[in-house]
């Protein structure tokens, strides 16, 4: 890569030559996983590029391809799977700066990629008294752009759904990565070129997202004395259809009472809880509907006091949930499991009981293809990488198919198995392999055998590991 050349064909451009500040941009939260931990910990760009303008990114671009630099595009780095880390070095991309709010509407906002999902919320509440659907747990940080090629759900999906359902994306503008990139408008079908691919075949420039009718949430926590009344309460209170709720997160014991410090005077060690966000005009109904089901409401926002200090509570939750753990307790990582409809209760149940002492559970109720269930992300215990998989196959066999959050390839992290969409786009929009190379498994080693069990590594990494 000759670097010096690339530099001069981005004069004008805001770029970041500094190492130490290169090696942070070129980080997320791959820490959650020990495994990516050992396998990224060396990995860093040869520089960051900071485009302000659609015009300015192409020209970027358009430079790489000329000088066969690798690309990472980047938010702010809020993902957990190495997937905004440069494995082959080069560019990282960040799209913070394309962060301008360009219409908001009934129903719709436009915007680009580098706003940050909070700020997208206060200016369509301020605008038009609307919200976004479905937000991460890290909305205060995270930018749009980054949740929609990174993530898959958050807080709102118990609503709404995923972010790859139908609807739930209107329209992404999308920047190629050839010798003369085209900007192409994706609609309907089209989006799941993109969506969840981790920039791996296009840059997002500008995003249409629609909007729902805000509300003042009122956070509430549930308490139960155990796992099985808590998650059986939280898949009946998901499936009141005249209660509308934002967030139903189950949290077992001993997580909130060790980790949920600022909660914590609201808590009763060995109790597990129910973290709930209701719409007011619900919260009467909500009320009665957990003491109709022998629920405890430990903490109420309406009538808790002082709420100075506290978080919110959709920041115990989803990633959040495994983030407060670690910061009391190292050890811990965690799983992305799926419990399918209709066996959710029993499966979650079965596999508590799998792993005492070394798995938490931690529900995340869905709407799922047209049904409530849950995912899970459940407090994992490390010791060995060895036994870490052993506990991934027992969830798999048990009918809990696991997203794999420690590895960082985008077919590994889900359903382990090509997604032939995305391979078609990236052979159209980036036929070098030059945008964040190592993460698509399918386009680096067609032949890998999915069922072989083996770990796959990017070849840049296969020495280091």
């Amino acid at each position: 890569m000759d670097m010096t050349a690339l530099i001069a064909d981005l004069d004008g451009i805001r770029i970041e030559e500094n190492d130490k500040i290169i090696l942070q941009k070129s980080r997320d939260f791959y820490w959650y996983s020990p495994v990516l931990k050992r396998q990224l910990d060396d990995v860093t760009a040869d520089l960051v590029v900071s485009p302000k303008t659609e015009e300015e990114l192409i020209q970027v671009l358009k430079a790489c391809y000329r000088h066969d630099v690798p690309v990472t595009p980047r938010g702010t780095g809020t993902g957990n799977y190495g997937q905004a880390m440069p494995l082959s070095g080069g560019v990282v991309l960040s799209l913070a700066d394309l962060n301008e709010i360009k219409k908001i509407s009934l129903g719709r906002i436009i915007c680009g990629p580098g706003v940050i999902c909070a700020d997208l919320d206060k200016a369509a509440r301020a605008a038009s008294g609307q919200e976004l659907r479905m937000h991460p747990s890290t909305a205060h940080t995270a930018t749009i752009g980054g949740f929609i090629a990174g993530g898959s759900g958050g807080v709102g999906s118990i609503s709404w759904g995923g972010l790859r359902d139908f609807g739930n994306v209107i329209r992404l503008r999308v920047v190629t990565m050839e010798e003369e990139p085209q900007v192409l408008e994706l609609t309907g079908e089209d989006l799941h070129k993109v969506t969840h691919a981790y920039g791996t075949n296009g840059i997002i420039t500008e995003i249409e997202m629609p909007l729902a009718p805000a509300y003042d949430w009122v956070d509430a926590i549930v308490g139960f004395d155990s796992l099985d009344e808590a998650a059986s309460y939280a898949n009946a209170l998901a499936r009141q259809d005249g209660i509308l709720t934002k967030l139903i997160s189950v949290v077992a014991a001993s997580c909130p009472f060790d980790y949920f410090k600022r909660h914590q005077k609201f808590l009763t060690e060995g109790q597990s809880v129910v973290l709930v966000m209701a719409a007011p005009h619900s919260h009467d109904a909500f009320k009665a509907f957990t003491a109709r089901n022998k629920g405890e409401i430990v903490f109420d926002a309406t009538t808790a006091g002082d709420l100075k200090g506290l978080p919110p509570v959709f920041e115990l939750a989803w990633n959040h949930t495994t983030l407060r753990a670690l910061r009391v307790d190292p050890a811990w990582t965690y799983l992305q499991t799926l419990y399918p409809f209709p066996n959710q209760l029993e499966l979650i149940s079965k596999m508590d009981r799998m792993f005492p002492g070394e798995m938490i559970s931690h529900l995340e109720f869905v709407r799922f293809d047209g049904d409530i269930t849950c995912f899970g992300l459940p407090l994992i215990r490390f010791t060995t990488e060895e036994r870490l998989d052993e506990i991934i196959d027992l969830h798999n066999t048990n009918g809990c198919p696991v997203f794999n959050p420690h590895r960082f390839t985008l077919e590994e992290g889900g359903m382990k198995q090509t997604d032939e969409i995305q391979l078609a786009f990236k052979r159209q929009a980036d036929p070098k392999g030059l945008l964040n190379p190592g993460k698509m498994i399918a386009w680096d080693d067609p032949d890998y055998d999915f069922d072989s069990g083996k770990v796959w590594l990017f070849k840049g990494l296969k020495q280091a590991s």
